[in-house]
């Protein structure tokens, strides 16, 4: 396991408690812009985490709505078999875990 990064900033406090995460901490981290921060003490020094939360997507659940309303009505029984081969021969020999997250940026 390779060894963490050390990445050393100087922050400005504001009167208001307020600092800035320097990009290559957040980086770091993998907070994305609105992501959340668990901050934490040990004994005199601050401890930074990005929270992990569960990813929602609404487009994806919008569509496995529609997806549903059009099973339900019947207007989808199942893939066509062209189709079904074919992603049968994509994953051939890949295991996939559709519990696991999704790990990067992900472009639609």
């Amino acid at each position: 396991m390779a060894p963490a990064a050390r990445i050393e900033k100087i922050c400005t406090v504001t009167s208001k408690g307020q600092t800035t995460l320097p990009l290559a901490i957040r980086q770091l981290l993998g907070v994305p812009d609105g992501g959340r921060i668990r901050v934490r003490t040990e004994e005199r020094r601050i401890v930074l985490e990005a929270v992990e939360e569960e990813h929602t997507d609404p487009a994806i659940g919008a569509f496995l709505a529609m997806m549903a309303a059009d099973i339900a009505a019947g207007r989808v029984e199942r893939l066509p078999d062209d189709l079904t081969d074919a992603l049968r021969q994509a994953l051939d020999g890949i295991e996939v875990d559709l519990d696991a997250p999704i790990e990067g940026d992900v472009c639609l």
